[in-house]
């Protein structure tokens, strides 16, 4: 392994979405991330989706996606030697991170206040629907939650949608994907505190709490106009021009709200007498006009290609096409970037492609560390070492 984080062991209690994203990039930026996976292993294993030639079906590339990097161990934690096992397991480790709902670890023996006995340095991480009750103990703490869920409740789906202001979800799972790369967070801070002072916590993350922090803005626009935001379609309520746009060949973005940036696109537009129109002097008033401005932008891009729009407003406006992710993987600069990453499958011979990370480093590169692990493929090469570790009778003799 490689990064920053080389040397950090996490032990991963996590299913589907929310919690193996977030340990998904501690195994990025280089962590023993140890996935732990009960007999039938994690849901996703079998979503897909999955490649015509791919005759073994180990996992699909939902399960590959967000659980690559990582090594595979099956505990039954409903038996008491599983439960020895994971406790073996966290007395060596920075962080355990779950997504559980409320209550399930102490069910089986597995609470917080137990783990931090056997191991004080521990880090403890939950991504929960309502958060755990340690932290603040919410009306709905014992509803079960999913990214639609967390969407509508932390105000996504109240802002996001069409003009008439009908509700559509945002495409990518933000209900889980946000709450997780929090939670991630939270574990590294919690760390850092915990080598310098000894002493681990709980790092609790409510997929409501996360959401309603992405969804920032409405919450000072309430509190300073007592506003109620609502779906506004591609627009902006403060800035304009601030939309998607047609195109001859499909769709682009043009971004041009502040007073530079509008008087360029005028001029880009051959339109500049409209700088000084009354209607558009300024933003207040372009927002107010927002109709009459986009209108005007249509005019002008629908009669060009999404690349004769980018390339005439060069690098003086902000604008971007469209992609699709047929577009995406012909940019150039995803390549450059390394944001598209070939890992292997099991019974493939061609490799398949996933997203990488994001988060560069200049010292401690991080990356995608290979693929997921097939179920309880890495568990003798753990256990061994979990024996190597423990001390003998007359070391912990000694010791006592």
């Amino acid at each position: 392994m490689s990064g920053p984080l080389d040397g950090v062991r996490v032990i991963d209690l996590t299913h589907a979405l929310a919690g193996p994203f977030g340990t998904m990039l501690l195994a990025d930026l280089g962590a023993d991330v140890i996935k732990v996976e009960p007999p039938h292993g994690d849901v996703t294993r079998t979503l897909g989706p999955y490649a015509d030639e791919d005759e073994l079906r180990a996992f699909g590339g939902y399960f590959n996606s967000v659980n690559r990097g990582k090594r595979g161990i099956v505990i039954d934690l409903r038996t008491p030697e599983g439960v020895e096992e994971l406790l073996a397991l966290v007395a060596g480790a920075d962080a355990l991170v779950e997504n559980f709902t409320v209550g399930v670890m102490d069910r089986l023996g597995l609470a917080y206040e137990r783990l931090r006995e056997v191991n004080p340095r521990l880090v403890y991480a939950s991504t929960r629907g309502y958060g755990d009750p340690r932290t603040g103990e919410s009306p709905y703490a014992h509803r079960p939650s999913m990214d639609l869920v967390a969407q509508a409740m932390g105000g996504v789906l109240g802002i996001t949608g069409t003009e008439d202001g009908t509700p559509i979800k945002v495409g990518p799972g933000v209900g889980d994907i946000f709450p997780g790369t929090l939670t991630a967070f939270g574990v590294l801070a919690a760390i850092i505190h915990a080598r310098a002072t000894g002493v681990g916590q709980y790092v609790d993350v409510s997929m409501y709490d996360a959401v309603l922090s992405l969804c920032e803005r409405i919450v000072y626009q309430y509190s300073y106009r007592h506003e109620i935001p609502v779906p506004q379609g591609n627009g902006h309520p403060m800035w304009s021009p601030f939309d998607v746009v047609p195109a001859s060949d499909g769709w682009v973005v043009v971004c041009a709200p502040t007073p530079p940036r509008w008087r360029r696109l005028c001029e880009i537009i051959g339109r500049p007498e409209l700088i000084d129109d009354p209607r558009f002097r300024t933003i207040v008033e372009r927002v107010q006009n927002r109709d009459e401005v986009k209108a005007i932008l249509t005019e002008w891009t629908s009669v060009r290609t999404k690349l004769q729009v980018v390339e005439e407003l060069g690098n003086e406006v902000p604008a971007a096409p469209v992609n699709t992710v047929a577009d995406i993987f012909e940019d150039p600069h995803v390549r450059v970037r390394e944001m598209l990453v070939e890992i292997s499958h099991p019974g493939m011979e061609r490799p398949v492609t996933v997203a990488g990370q994001p988060i560069k480093f200049t010292e401690t590169p991080a990356g995608v560390h290979g693929r997921a692990p097939l179920l309880d493929e890495h568990g003798d090469a753990i256990r061994a070492e979990l024996r190597d570790a423990a001390p003998r009778p007359d070391e912990a003799a000694r010791s006592a």
